[in-house]
């Protein structure tokens, strides 16, 4: 491999949830890792989710028993992990008899509240709507209902911190840089690598190859690889929309349809919208080209409007968002019914380098997903595979006793000069790494330019040197989501500051 440049034990092609934490896991393990993704972290499925991280309580009826039970128990080592990202919510379901018998439903929520040996998340429980603020907004056809447990993420911020922790255990994470090609030699993979901004490309060489693409896992396989699987990928498009508040409190809805699925209300931006979600629809397009259709939203909006007494229509929409789930082809003609449970395509043996292509998963089992993808290399790769997630913190997210808002409380004392929302939001967003943020700050004239809202130069500078942004869209819709909040004037300024400071292409965005 004379042509080659530097050379890992593995290449992980992938920047969504499953091949950050793929190389998370690896390269705290002591492997050497490069993740390069062709777009910017997270900017496909990984940030258009439900923004959810649960067990899937309808999946129990597909008798999909080990999923429910892992997704249960990664659950609370997520909200262990990162109590500033995640955090526990309660769901209201009210009951809909036509839809589902009472009985049903209890003994749904009991192997729920079991399954997973909750430990720090309260049980589900029977609820009269007819009192109390959870029934308030709901049309009086729903006296009855159930509330259980799930808990919310941060999606897109989840996989920037992934990446984070691969990079501080030594990986080389390179967005917008495509996997351009692959072949296989006796010393290992040549792995080809196209720079998305010059054109440029380099070869680098690699033990093994992980194909974490998502959507495009198949297509990897197909045209970047030329190799044949057995394996499929079934694209399901799942659309959300965005509206105000559509009532007070921090609790979710989840409301059945006739047609058995579920729809979700979810309370976003402390409240200040809701999010109604999802669809799941076969989806052929270009999975980088999904958008929300009329009769999505006539169905999301249908759904609530049959529950809520407050009637939302088309112009109340203030956001949508579609993502495209890549899916592991079960043959199942129905969307809904297709597995959300994971599957492995492990190509090697008689002498060749290994390439491990991943199928389907969900958010919230990516942890155990990674650990089960280094398990299944470990034979090929010669090595014994190390469990050590499990316990470990993602960046930001050693905060003692996981408890946010002792730690919020104990930022604001810290620094009084900081207006309340944007110390919340600080918290939020980066936890115990708000020091890297703010640095040797001792007020709000020290963070440079305001670009609008409680943005300002400092926090940018921070997302350009260690989060890899580059546009105002990595700012703005990934790292954070200030484009609901910011006007056109100030978003202008954020691309203004962005293409003055941005680091020059093929350079190091990051450092561990």
């Amino acid at each position: 491999m004379d042509d080659v440049g530097q050379s890992y034990d593995l290449v992980v092609v992938g920047g969504g949830i499953n091949g950050v934490g793929i190389a998370r896991d690896a390269a705290g393990q002591g492997l050497s890792v490069l993740l390069c993704e062709k777009d910017d972290l997270a900017s496909h499925t990984s940030s258009w989710s439900s923004k959810l991280l649960h067990g899937g309580l309808r999946y129990l009826e597909y008798y999909e028993f080990r999923l429910v039970r892992e997704a249960l128990i990664e659950r609370e080592v997520l909200l262990r992990a990162a109590p500033h990202l995640v955090k526990p919510m309660r769901f209201v379901l009210p009951h809909s008899p036509e839809q589902r018998p009472r009985w049903l439903i209890r003994i749904g929520l009991a192997l729920y509240d079991n399954l997973g040996g909750r430990k720090i998340l309260p049980p589900s429980a029977a609820v009269d709507l007819r009192r109390g603020p959870m029934g308030g907004p709901l049309k009086r056809a729903y006296p009855q209902g159930f509330v259980y447990s799930d808990a919310w993420v941060d999606d897109s911020r989840l996989v920037v911190l992934n990446a984070l922790a691969a990079a501080e255990h030594g990986a080389d994470i390179r967005t917008r840089t495509a996997c351009t090609g692959a072949a296989r030699d006796p010393d290992g993979w040549r792995v080809t690598l196209t720079d998305q901004r010059t054109g440029s490309s380099s070869v680098v060489g690699a033990r093994a190859v992980v194909n974490a693409a998502g959507p495009w896992v198949s297509r990897f396989i197909d045209q970047g690889l030329g190799i044949a699987t057995t394996h499929g990928v079934r694209l399901v498009k799942g659309s959300h929309v965005v509206i105000p508040a559509l009532y007070d409190g921090d609790h979710a809805y989840i409301m059945q349809n006739d047609d058995k699925r579920i729809i979700f209300a979810i309370p976003y931006q402390d409240g200040q919208l809701t999010i109604i979600g999802t669809t799941d629809l076969a989806y052929e397009g270009d999975p980088g080209e999904a958008r929300i259709d009329d009769d999505e939203v006539a169905y999301l909006l249908a759904v609530v409007n049959r529950y809520f007494v407050r009637q939302t229509t088309p112009d109340d929409i203030v956001w949508s968002y579609s993502g495209v789930r890549p899916l592991y082809d079960d043959a199942s003609g129905n969307p809904s019914a297709v597995t959300r449970d994971y599957v492995f395509d492990l190509d090697s043996g008689e002498g060749r380098p290994p390439l491990l292509s991943v199928f389907g998963g969900k958010l919230t089992t990516y942890r155990k997903l990674a650990e089960h993808a280094l398990a299944k290399l470990a034979p090929a790769l010669g090595t014994e595979a190390k469990t050590w997630t499990a316990g470990a913190a993602l960046p930001g997210g050693d905060v003692d006793d996981a408890d946010f808002d002792a730690f919020l409380a104990a930022q604001r004392n810290r620094y009084r000069w900081l207006p309340l929302p944007m110390a919340r939001r600080l918290a939020h967003a980066y936890g115990t790494r708000i020091d890297c943020v703010l640095g040797d700050a001792r007020g709000l004239d020290d963070l440079g330019e305001l670009l609008g809202g409680n943005l300002y130069a400092r926090e940018l500078d921070y997302l350009v040197r260690e989060e890899w942004a580059v546009t105002a869209d990595d700012v703005l819709w990934r790292r954070t989501k200030l484009g609901l909040s910011l006007d056109d004037a100030a978003q202008a300024r954020v691309r203004a500051w962005l293409a003055k400071n941005e680091p020059a292409a093929g350079e190091a965005a990051a450092t561990p």
